[in-house]
């Protein structure tokens, strides 16, 4: 038996992004009914590198489909400057939940871009305005495409504006857009007067006000995914219909990881899981809902989702390369 492997061109190819975001609301709505089992990301500290390692492996039972996978994946800062490599390098494994056989290996990077705009996408699609057509970006980096990409899949984005510090990055941005949208680039506070506003960057103190937020706002906070992390002032987290990804995760390395740590934040503050949203136990936006946050810190079963959705387009493409990783014999010991 073979396993497949599927490089980053093989994920981006076949993992088609509604089906992604189908996929990972699917397990978001799974989560909620406990069809899950996802331990904690656990964390290997390098600082001698600067960087760190983080595994996330996790279980989805989705109706229709079940899958289970490991992701390993990186932050290394340095490594653009000091080696030329990406800052974040991911592979993952696709296992058979029924045998355990390793049913793909593939590239993790490309995954964990197309599901964190799929994630941003399911909570777009429910806490922001159902005439939304305008999205503000802060950072244009490569998660800014995929923000766009997938938001515009769930909502009529006509005007997009993108902030960041690296005029190049926002030039090349409105370039890759510009037949699409209307995109231009614009500061911090221009963009978060957006309907819609996705914040994608590593800072550790605040950079979004909270006058600058449009009425009905909805914010997808994703750039916190390590403790100390921390995109929005506290007033916005306060006002807000507060809704995270997982209590854990978010209390320990999300956007409200330091104003919980403070006590500016508690259980009281927060409004519930997506996942609970998405199951219906909670509802969405409602009429008379203001500022709506999202906080992102990207799970494991996200990635089990978009792994799904990768593998089974490859294979309906007759795509990536089959080799033989394990052995199949079942004499001999484990």
């Amino acid at each position: 038996m073979q396993t497949l492997l599927l490089g980053p061109d093989d994920v981006a190819e076949h993992a088609d992004l509604p089906a992604v975001i189908d996929a990972v609301a699917s397990a978001f709505a799974a989560d909620a009914r406990g069809d899950t089992i996802m331990p904690a990301k656990s964390y290997i500290d390098l600082p001698q590198y600067n960087g760190d390692f983080r595994s996330m492996p996790a279980y989805v039972h989705a109706g229709d489909w079940d899958a289970a996978a490991v992701k390993w994946v990186n932050v290394h800062p340095d490594n653009p400057a000091d080696h030329d490599l990406p800052t974040v390098l991911g592979t993952l494994i696709y296992s058979d939940p029924e045998t355990a056989f390793p049913l793909a290996v593939m590239d993790g990077t490309v995954l964990t871009r197309l599901r964190t705009g799929a994630a941003a996408a399911v909570a777009t699609d429910h806490l922001a305005v159902a005439d939304a057509d305008s999205l503000g970006l802060v950072g244009a980096g490569t998660q800014a495409y995929t923000q766009l990409e997938a938001i515009a899949a769930v909502r009529d984005i006509e005007t997009v504006v993108v902030a960041d510090r690296d005029r190049a990055k926002q030039t090349a941005f409105a370039e890759h857009f510009g037949d699409r949208f209307a995109v231009h680039a614009g500061s911090i506070e221009e963009a978060a007067g957006c309907d819609v506003l996705s914040t994608i960057t590593p800072v550790e103190s605040p950079i979004v006000d909270r006058e600058w937020l449009g009425e009905h706002t909805h914010v997808n906070a994703i750039g916190a995914d390590a403790a100390g992390k921390h995109e929005h002032d506290d007033r916005t987290l306060l006002d807000a219909k507060l809704v995270i990804d997982d209590y854990e995760q978010c209390t320990h390395s999300g956007e409200i990881n330091v104003p919980w740590s403070e006590g500016t934040l508690s259980e009281a503050d927060i409004y519930g899981e997506l996942g609970s949203i998405v199951a219906g136990d909670l509802d969405g936006r409602i009429d008379d809902d203001g500022i709506t946050l999202f906080d992102s810190t990207g799970l494991a079963i996200q990635d089990v989702a978009t792994a799904h959705v990768a593998y089974q387009g490859a294979r309906l493409a007759d795509a990536g390369t089959e080799f033989e990783l394990v052995g199949t014999s079942t004499s001999g010991r484990p």
